[in-house]
């Protein structure tokens, strides 16, 4: 299949180029022709599904995020270096955090301990130019995303009376009313921004919070009760990022870790249950997660980082601080067959486990799904295609992909492994850009990202 990909990429690839030569077109026509070709390959995959919308329950939590111009927001000074920290409790911390992760192009994520100080930090990013208030969290985001496309939705979440209205009237929300909603303050950059003598190399964000209902989903009992009533096709657990270094009484975390495990246990055999990573800086909530959570799960979603994080922690016991913000292809594809079998070991014998059959990471410039059932997961070359363009839909805030407003960043072809001895690669053939292909008893689907060009960063979905 693999020789396959080559040789028909091959062939196109030298009549492409004899092509361009002949009309004497120039490096931007050629790349402008290009991604029409994969835009409209993406669209042609994803217009081939055609089904009933499922049933989707997605938990836990919601926010009001606000987004400001990391660069501008804070102000450089010549004491500041990059420094790592778990939790930030002042503004120099918060300064030498965010160079750390700046220069390194690295999402995070990061509780503030001092309230008065996000308070007023919150103030000020209200007040600046071009800062912009957004309904945020994984959960509603995913939710709002499932029924734009049709889905019926139950979304778990604590929300005031204000931020609930921004959410699809066809949406069903539990988890009771909050008077205030939780604000996190997100501090984007674009690839190149220079903050002192530091320089982005991708366009990235760097969130802090100080949430007061997230951090104990608040919303898990009146969404169980509902979860019972919906049956849902798919449960979606994701927020639980919340809960990192929150000041909890002694054992609270765990129960309310217990409590979500038994939500997962409680669903029937046929509802998928998919978990959604994020960014984690405490090494023992991500253990719980993998004695209680993961191995509870059909499916995983997360970042390139987050992959490396996880497979770093199944390994060593630690987690990597910083990984490549630009992995390879193949480097990718390595982590993700790594963490299979990671996954399956930990969680063979724990009471209730589910086989994990599924795995989705989200680049900036790439989507790349495993599956080890195409009866529980059809249709993976669509879903990796959707995702692409989702992408684009999301952060452009319109369901039309323009290339003018569009990039590509993934190669023209990539290598399926960096084991030794491998040396198969994958040409991405322009009308036909999402390449699948099966390995023994797994099976693996790639597809190019469509980046919006008009705002920093994007969410993918999973």
């Amino acid at each position: 299949m693999i020789q396959k990909f080559l040789t028909v990429g091959t062939v196109f690839s030298v009549l492409f180029v004899l092509i361009a030569v002949y009309f004497n077109s120039s490096p931007e026509n050629e790349l402008n022709i290009r991604l029409k070709h994969v835009l409209q390959g993406l669209i042609d995959v994803e217009s081939r599904f055609k089904s009933e919308m499922p049933k989707v329950a997605v938990g836990y939590g919601a926010c009001n995020d606000l987004f400001v111009e990391g660069k501008d927001f804070l102000q450089y000074d010549d004491t500041v270096i990059g420094v790592y920290y778990e939790d930030i409790n002042t503004i120099e911390e918060l300064k030498r955090i965010f160079a750390y992760f700046f220069r390194h192009g690295a999402a995070a994520e990061r509780y503030i301990t001092n309230s008065t100080l996000f308070d007023e930090l919150v103030a000020i990013a209200s007040r600046m130019k071009n800062s912009r208030y957004a309904l945020g969290g994984n959960a509603p985001l995913m939710a709002q995303r499932l029924s734009q496309e049709g889905c019926e939705v139950l979304l778990a979440a604590t929300l005031t009376p204000r931020l609930r209205l921004s959410l699809p009237s066809t949406l069903q929300v539990v988890g009771g009313e909050a008077e205030r909603d939780d604000v996190h303050l997100i501090l984007e950059y674009k690839a190149g921004d220079t903050w002192g003598p530091f320089t982005a190399p991708r366009a990235n964000r760097f969130i802090i919070h100080n949430d007061d209902n997230n951090p104990v989903v608040s919303s898990l009992e009146q969404f169980q009760e509902a979860l019972q009533k919906f049956q849902a096709n798919l449960l979606v657990v994701s927020g639980l990022q919340m809960m990192d270094n929150y000041p909890f009484l002694p054992g609270e975390r765990l129960q309310r870790l217990l409590l979500i495990k038994q939500q997962m246990l409680s669903q029937a055999p046929q509802t998928r249950i998919h978990f959604e990573m994020a960014s984690y800086a405490e090494t023992k909530l991500l253990s719980q997660l993998m004695d209680l959570i993961i191995p509870h799960s059909d499916s995983l979603g997360m970042n390139e980082q987050e992959l490396a994080n996880l497979v770093s922690l199944y390994q060593y016991g630690n987690v990597s601080i910083i990984s490549d913000s630009n992995p390879r292809v193949a480097t990718v594809l390595d982590q993700m067959r790594q963490l299979l079998s990671l996954v399956r070991e930990s969680s063979r014998g724990k009471a209730g486990h589910r086989e994990l059959t599924r795995i989705h990471v989200h680049t900036l410039a790439y989507q790349a799904i495993l599956t080890t059932d195409s009866a529980l997961w059809p249709h993976s070359d669509i879903a990796a295609a959707k995702a692409s363009l989702t992408a684009y839909r999301h952060v452009c805030a319109t369901p039309q992909v323009d290339p003018d407003k569009a990039k590509l960043i993934m190669d023209d072809s990539f290598s399926v492994s960096r084991a030794e001895g491998s040396s198969s690669r994958v040409v991405m053939e322009p009308q036909r850009p999402v390449s699948c292909w099966a390995e023994d008893d797994i099976q693996l689907c790639v597809a190019p990202v469509i980046v919006c060009k008009v705002s920093f960063t994007y969410e993918p979905f999973s």
